[in-house]
């Protein structure tokens, strides 16, 4: 049915979790994160309430491994589910039950467990490890390899649909709404892992967009951001248009800067530039205006940039 890589990353303490299957809209039924507290991958007729049950349990003190044979213990159907926990020790509990449709099973190499069920071959966990254990890059980067290599070992017997990537902090965060560093998800595609890969590109591309546009006053502060401030928030916009290819919304935020930063001419060309992509981004420019946190509308900004 699915097949799951849970991991943590020793280094920095991350902890990741990764998904794929063919059934529609894995992510929020199969995978259950808490930062500071551990991730579970709970699938096979799923019973959903093994992830924040069990989270619930880590989070007081449990160690992994007893708190998912508490749950097994209480669900009278354990014999058709399976399990997988990892807590922030690194500490790695998993269950698959005698019922469950093999190919199944897991394969556990320090902090690093893969489970699986309904798999095309005995071939696809290992493969799952070894490519983890084997690829560059942040822990969302190899959970993705990982992922990967299950698929191309012949992943869920039955196709591909869906596939979902968490990563969270090992540390608990001040606030309960901080603390997850990567959340996607692919609900229904034929390629949902490569899939899922282009959505972290994009996903990273955007975290630098952010921090370019949304740092506080930057856009909408009184007095324009210049010298060292803007010039970096210009690079990282400019990062992220290379990423983007043919979406000119970065080039409308340069543009936006450059204007408020009374460099007119530049930013009402790159305006311009993006607007002629997307004409609709005149009616932005215009609500820009409006709100004060540009000194013109598009009319003017277009007709400084010869329009």
């Amino acid at each position: 049915m699915t097949f799951s890589l849970l991991a943590r990353d020793d280094a920095t303490g991350l902890l990741g979790l990764a998904t794929a299957t063919h059934a529609y809209g894995v992510g929020p039924v199969a995978d259950h994160t808490r930062p500071g507290v551990g991730v579970v991958a709970t699938q096979s007729f799923v019973e959903v309430s093994y992830g924040p049950l069990g989270l619930d349990l880590i989070e007081r003190g449990t160690p992994a491994a007893e708190a998912l044979d508490k749950l097994v213990a209480d669900d009278p159907d354990s014999d058709i589910r399976q399990v997988a926990y990892l807590d922030t020790t690194g500490g790695v509990a998993h269950h698959t039950g005698a019922r469950c449709v093999p190919s199944c099973g897991a394969v556990v190499d320090g902090s690093v467990v893969a489970v699986g069920n309904m798999l095309d071959n005995d071939g696809v966990l290992p493969a799952v490890v070894e490519a983890f254990r084997g690829a560059d890059g942040d822990l969302a980067d190899r959970l993705l390899a990982g992922l990967a290599a299950g698929d191309e070992a012949g992943g869920d017997v039955r196709g591909r649909m869906s596939a979902a990537l968490r990563v969270v902090t090992g540390e608990r965060p001040a606030d309960p709404w901080q603390g997850t560093v990567v959340d996607l998800r692919v609900d229904l595609d034929t390629d949902p892992v490569g899939r899922l890969a282009e959505s972290l590109r994009i996903h990273r591309a955007y975290g630098v967009f952010f921090e370019s546009v949304f740092k506080p006053g930057l856009v909408t502060g009184a007095e324009p951001v210049l010298g060292d401030e803007l010039e970096q928030a210009m690079a990282g916009l400019a990062a992220t248009q290379r990423e983007l290819g043919d979406d000119l919304e970065p080039t409308l935020w340069r543009g936006v800067l450059l204007v408020r930063a009374g460099r007119v001419d530049e930013g009402a060309a790159l305006i311009a530039r993006a607007v002629d992509a997307r004409p609709r981004f005149a009616r932005f420019v215009d609500g820009m205006a409006r709100t004060g946190m540009l000194p013109a509308g598009s009319a003017e900004i277009l007709r400084r940039a010869g329009r």
